[in-house]
């Protein structure tokens, strides 16, 4: 068969089924290998949807630019539209996305704007707000918005779905997916739900978004949100294309468990796939160890190719590097709060605060730097040598509030972070920041690391 363009080879992926890393589960694992589309991901069904619906609608004319935020992978569905259908793309990118993903959407003739991962998504610095004010400024674009156009979800609910269920002959009980934008997961769950009703769907989530606790509670804690790596899955937003109702339940996957998954998934069953598959796998052999009977059948969605992690989860120093390798025997942030014992109290200036009373604060404590905090958030933080700098040049600032000479937030980081990526980490005179599992933060310096080190 001759296909007109490369967008026509879209959907129709292969279910392959695992034969080692389900050793010890009942009942059948199979695998939907997307990186079997032209664009090496699921994505590639989306964004054309998107794509054809605005050309439609008469959001998207000829000559006109799609403008989008994305992790990478919608980014090269789009492309691929694009290049069938002779448009222009500007994409935005948070800076923990890989290398190969920004360089990949650049060869296929896209501009990125890569921009900070650490800010809130309304900040005018994120990748959501920089992609809308290209957007406005730009005459004849088009911003898809993958997190709220319900063509996402429907793309799935008219491809991913059917093709599933086909594919199973309808014996499908279970079906898993990473939860990002939500579309897959929703738009496949709710077609396979109308099949059968009984099907149980299993959304997987990661540690830093706040998914897994709105679906259990119903409410949006922004102290479950915080930094992590793992690149596609879970959001510190609710995008309008995730329909909690078709979710039965949550996994959280540690960044860590998602890593050394992926790299099991190539070497022990030859699925070169991405780091976000490795989250998924994790999490539903996880779901399934429990719940899954003799004839049951669950489906997993692996999301992309490998190729866009080589400088990661596939290289063995940067694994090191993070602690991620199985070999990993240093402590952890963990364990540097679990000796304090719960005798703990953070230290912190409030927005409004007179950086006079933060100077007298720190002394008090003896204390060379802390978090700037407002409304339980932080954001900001003051440390002593460059507030005596400032001082120093312009001493009228210590009657200034603290937010005026404030400097960037210190990082998050996760609980099992190692002590040899932390030492990494302060090594620029600025401590970090871990959130424990009671959702308190904790500020970890040089001096709790080399404590931890010499015991």
């Amino acid at each position: 068969m001759i296909y007109n363009s490369i967008i026509e080879t879209i959907g129709n992926t292969p279910l392959v089924r695992l034969n080692k890393l389900n050793s010890g589960i009942k009942g059948q694992i199979l695998v939907k290998v997307e990186y079997f589309n032209p664009g090496n991901s699921v994505k590639d069904r989306m964004a054309i949807k998107m794509v054809e619906d605005a050309e439609k609608e008469g959001k998207l004319k000829p000559g006109g630019t799609i403008i989008e935020g994305t992790s990478g992978n919608t980014g090269m569905g789009l492309a691929l539209a694009a290049i069938a259908k002779g448009y222009k793309c500007i994409f935005t990118m948070a800076d923990k996305q890989s290398k190969e993903k920004i360089d990949v959407l650049k060869a296929m003739g896209a501009e990125v704007v890569v921009c900070p991962t650490n800010v809130s998504p309304d900040d005018p610095r994120s990748y959501y707000s920089v992609a809308k004010k290209l957007n406005a400024d730009i005459p004849n674009s088009f911003y898809p918005n993958q997190y709220d156009n319900l063509s996402n979800w429907k793309a799935h609910y008219e491809t991913t779905g059917p093709e599933i269920w086909e594919q199973t002959e309808g014996k499908v009980t279970h079906f898993a997916a990473g939860v990002g934008t939500g579309g897959t997961m929703s738009g496949t769950a709710k077609y396979l739900k109308e099949q059968n009703a009984d099907l149980v769907s299993v959304g997987i989530d990661t540690y830093g978004s706040v998914f897994t606790k709105y679906k259990e509670t119903g409410q949006f804690d922004e102290n479950e949100i915080y930094p992590y790596l793992t690149e596609g899955i879970g959001e510190d937003i609710l995008p309008e294309n995730v329909d909690f109702s078709v979710i039965d339940h949550f996994v959280k996957v540690t960044d860590k468990d998602a890593a050394i998954m992926t790299r099991r998934l190539s070497k022990e069953e030859g699925l070169f796939v991405g780091w976000s598959c490795g989250s998924a796998v994790h999490g539903a052999l996880d779901y399934a160890k429990e719940n899954l009977k003799e004839d049951d059948v669950m489906v997993i969605i692996l999301p992309d190719h490998g190729t866009r992690y080589l400088g990661k989860v596939y290289n063995d120093d940067w694994m090191r590097n993070h602690g991620f390798l199985e070999d990993i025997t240093f402590g952890t942030a963990r364990d540097i709060i679990a000796a304090r014992n719960g005798n703990y109290e953070l230290v912190v200036a409030r927005r409004g605060e007179k950086v006079k009373n933060a100077i007298e604060l720190m002394n008090e404590k003896s204390v060379s730097q802390i978090p700037v905090m407002d409304n339980g958030q932080v954001i900001g933080s003051i440390t002593d040598n460059k507030l005596l700098s400032k001082i120093i040049v312009k001493p009228e600032l210590k009657d200034a509030n603290v937010e005026e000479v404030m400097e960037e937030s210190m990082k998050f980081v996760a609980m099992d972070s190692t002590l040899d990526v932390l030492s990494s980490m302060v090594d620029k005179d600025k401590a970090v920041l871990v959130r424990d599992d009671l959702h308190q933060i904790h500020i970890i310096t040089k001096h709790d690391i080399l404590g931890a080190i010499t015991k």
